[in-house]
């Protein structure tokens, strides 16, 4: 005991000697690829490839939902489809936003078939409950877009002890997707779209703290990058598990949105000019939701700019063994179940 003893306190300081400058190395590599890669420049120069008859598709018929749909680049995405005829259901958080861009968008596409829910995703009893309403009285659902996500900068909790970010970020879309796959699996070529973010290949899984209780000090941006490591790791075991629905998961590269501008704010008045637009941002959304080109790739990739990209920077240890994944997992699953009522 006394030799191992001896042995930690030894070790520990090299561990976090590396893991610190772990850290610098995996955010100086990221930068440097964002900044070539993620600007809108990186989208002009990725675009050239576009096939711009890609998104040549009618959509009357289909059924889809968008989460977060009432601005940015969840706004944009409905209007994409919404032009295309499909059937959207926009799940929003406030209810006077989602109107008035739901009557924005049938005045602009004179596409009626735009319906408005309001559910907010940090809740979970609230989205098994919506979820589990929608499978129950609609028909079909053919393309569910996980858009909706939020970046809280100082670290708060729930009276279920569930932290803000980990719950609307990885514990609400799971639970929604988790929910409505019996529905999805009814429409031949259904598709699960999750927007994710560059911002995870900082981050290697960590199982061990999903409501960041060990983060000292707590930072959101680190939250929201771990959370975006979880939602692929989800969306793999997810594609895995159910061959019959179209997984994918994307980055939309650094866009401007009110979501970058009011939780980075310091980010935003730096890089500003170099931004996406946020249509530029949902293009790969887009072209996930309803291509065809989309689903001649494998299921469970992660895309940039319409081309499946890894998930992992070279020599940066952030892969996820396959304990780290099953325990990842059956901790969600658990809190489905205690949130089922």
């Amino acid at each position: 005991m006394i030799c191992k003893s001896l042995f930690v306190s030894n070790i520990r300081p090299w561990i976090s000697y590396f893991a610190d400058r772990m850290s610098l190395y995996r955010n100086a590599v990221w930068f440097l690829k964002g900044w070539q890669e993620y600007t809108k420049g990186g989208y002009q120069t990725a675009a050239q490839k576009f096939t711009s008859q890609d998104l040549d598709v009618d959509c009357c018929g289909k059924v889809f939902m968008i989460t977060g749909a009432n601005s940015g680049i969840g706004k944009c995405v409905t209007l994409e489809i919404a032009k295309r005829g499909g059937t959207v259901h926009m799940v929003c958080r406030n209810s006077e936003s989602a109107d008035a861009v739901k009557d924005e968008i049938v005045k602009t596409t004179q596409n009626e078939n735009i319906h408005t829910h309001i559910l907010d995703l940090s809740q979970p009893r609230s989205v098994y409950k919506f979820a589990t309403n929608f499978k129950e009285t609609q028909e079909r659902l053919d393309v569910l877009i996980n858009n909706a996500g939020c970046m809280v900068n100082k670290r708060e909790t729930d009276e279920d002890g569930l932290e803000k970010n980990f719950a609307t970020n990885t514990l609400g879309t799971h639970i929604l997707t988790r929910v409505l796959l019996p529905l999805l699996k009814k429409t031949e070529k259904s598709r699960v779209v999750t927007v994710s973010s560059g911002g995870l290949l900082v981050q290697k899984l960590n199982p061990d703290d999903l409501q960041f209780e060990k983060m000292s000090p707590f930072d959101g941006t680190m939250a929201y990058a771990q959370n975006k490591r979880q939602q692929v790791v989800m969306t793999e075991y997810f594609a895995r598990e159910n061959p019959e629905v179209f997984f994918a998961t994307m980055h939309p590269g650094w866009a401007d949105t009110p979501a970058v501008r009011s939780s980075m704010p310091d980010f935003y008045n730096k890089m500003k000019d170099r931004l996406r637009t946020a249509e530029q941002g949902a293009d790969t959304v887009v072209w996930l939701a309803i291509s065809e080109a989309a689903i001649k790739h494998p299921s469970g990739l992660f895309f940039q700019d319409r081309t499946p990209v890894p998930t992992h920077l070279p020599l940066a240890w952030t892969k996820t063994s396959k304990e780290e994944e099953e325990k990842f997992m059956k901790q969600l699953e658990e809190l489905l179940e205690k949130f089922r009522s």
